[in-house]
């Protein structure tokens, strides 16, 4: 399929608004699968994203209903096509009868594995992969230039968005961490004036209680914060 040069424009345009927009991660994923669609006219399209610690691939967005494999569907590094994409962080395409190469790996449950061809593209920043893109195409079907071309621009435009996004999510984590840790000191300061405790049995009184009540220790530091409040305000 070939794509004319305004449209081409247009593709690049689009993914760049995409992965510079305030869309959440998996929205952004979303949208970028939408448009891999588009251009490549394919029937299925994955997304996997590298778990680091885990050092696994891990399924976050499709094109087709997978609501129970996503961030459940794993690959080791080097494991099937998308692995050994990953692995070598080049861009594999197979035309036609893909599960015949040796590289394939079949789930079993996944239709795609029945599908002709596949184009596997990696996502990239910095020069290390954070995932892989999947086209499938149910019929045989010659990648073109044009094609492969603009799933490894999305694959740089989507590895480095990221990366961006993972490192505001752990800054969000950090930030959420300190501010319970703070409310929840706070709230054993409560506890130990108003019943003569230890720092020790303040915190193990808020963890008892969290577990008994089934609601979270800033839940209910926040609780004892507003109920000290009231009692503190003057009467009228």
């Amino acid at each position: 399929m070939a794509m004319d040069e305004v449209a081409g424009v247009d593709f690049f345009q689009r993914v760049s608004k995409i992965v510079s927009s305030e869309l959440t991660l998996d929205e952004m994923l979303g949208e970028i699968v939408g448009l891999a669609v588009q251009v490549t006219s394919c029937d299925a399209c994955l997304v996997y994203l590298l778990e680091k610690d885990e050092g696994k691939l891990v399924l976050r967005a499709s094109q087709l209903p997978h609501a129970a494999d996503l961030g459940t569907l794993q690959l080791k590094i080097g494991e099937g096509v998308t692995g050994w994409v990953a692995e070598n962080k080049s861009v594999l395409t197979l035309s036609a009868n893909a599960a015949s190469d040796s590289r394939f790996k079949r789930f079993g449950h996944i239709i795609e594995d029945t599908y002709e061809a596949i184009a596997s593209v990696p996502l990239m920043t910095g020069g290390d992969i954070v995932g892989v893109i999947n086209v499938h195409h149910r019929e045989p079907h010659e990648y073109t230039l044009d094609e492969v071309s603009m799933l490894v621009f999305v694959g740089e435009q989507m590895g480095n968005a990221v990366a961006r996004a993972r490192l505001t999510e752990v800054v969000e984590r950090l930030e959420t961490e300190l501010e319970t840790r703070k409310v929840v000191e706070r709230a054993k300061g409560i506890l130990q004036r108003n019943h003569a405790l230890t720092e020790e049995e303040a915190y193990l009184k808020l963890k008892s209680e969290s577990r008994r009540t089934r609601k979270p220790m800033k839940e209910l530091a926040h609780a004892i914060i507003t109920v000290e409040e009231l009692n503190r305000r003057p009467e009228n």
